[in-house]
């Protein structure tokens, strides 16, 4: 199993051949998501829910969920308020995306050049979506803009969702290669859009301009007009880097 990056993350984190009570909640989990019992943008039971129902200890549910949460698949957020708890930001998906984000986080790639990859990776994939015949699959990439539209959620949840996202489009193209870079790099993408909270003069109006850029861009792909879809992915991220960073990502010869 440890050798096979072709399994799921969970099963790929998981290398041990001993049963332990962690991963009882890993599997049970990660079967719910395949399954599509549970979506991205709910949230996961609480730590006594989900250990009574399992039989197993709350440290072995906590184990779990950090587990989850190094592979990208939940959020969490301590507390007892309403936002408080796991919610999930992403389906499974293969191992190179798991061994990409290690990568990510071990390196700390400056976020400029990150920038600058997503603008050269996405501006690509909503052109290709566009022009695709018949047209791409957007289940996901809307169910997620949807979840966005809950008043219910905090800044760091909206940014989560919103990079699974962007990580939904790279998806629906059905270009692998595509697909587990901006899994891997979706770590780093969510961390410097949370990094640049601080420098918002105000996260609701950010919060709204977001989302209608977000429908837009999946209005204009619908529409197949690639250049649009383009264009507006580009403004999209650019914008954000330049409200919250100081030097604003440059425009790629390929815009």
């Amino acid at each position: 199993m440890a050798g096979d990056v072709t399994a799921s993350p969970v099963a790929f984190v998981a290398t041990s051949e001993a049963p332990r009570a962690w991963r009882t909640v890993l599997d049970h989990v990660e079967s719910q998501l395949l399954s599509g019992a549970l979506h991205p943008g709910e949230r996961l039971p609480g730590e006594r829910a989900l250990s009574s129902e399992l039989g197993v200890g709350r440290s072995s549910v906590r184990e779990a969920l950090r587990v989850l949460e190094v592979l990208g698949l939940i959020r969490t957020q301590a507390g007892s308020g309403p936002n408080a708890g796991a919610i999930i930001i992403a389906t499974p998906s293969g191992g190179m995306s798991a061994l990409m984000r290690l990568q990510v986080a071990a390196s700390g790639f400056p976020v400029a050049d990150i920038v600058r990859t997503r603008l050269i990776l996405e501006t690509a994939v909503a052109a290709d979506l566009a022009d695709a015949s018949p047209q791409p699959d957007l289940t996901e990439a809307i169910a997620l803009l949807d979840a966005m539209d809950s008043p219910d959620l905090d800044p760091a949840e909206f940014l989560a969702l919103d990079a699974a996202f962007h990580l939904a489009l790279a998806e629906a193209s059905r270009n692998q290669v595509i697909a587990a870079t901006m899994a891997g790099l979706r770590s780093g993408i969510e961390g410097y859009a949370r990094a640049g909270l601080d420098r918002l003069d105000d996260w609701h109006a950010t919060s709204d301009r977001l989302r209608r850029e977000h429908r837009g861009i999946v209005d204009a792909i619908r529409a197949a007009d690639a250049a649009t879809a383009r264009t507006r992915i580009h403004d999209h991220i650019s914008g954000y880097y330049a409200e919250t960073f100081i030097d604003p990502a440059p425009n790629p010869a390929s815009r």
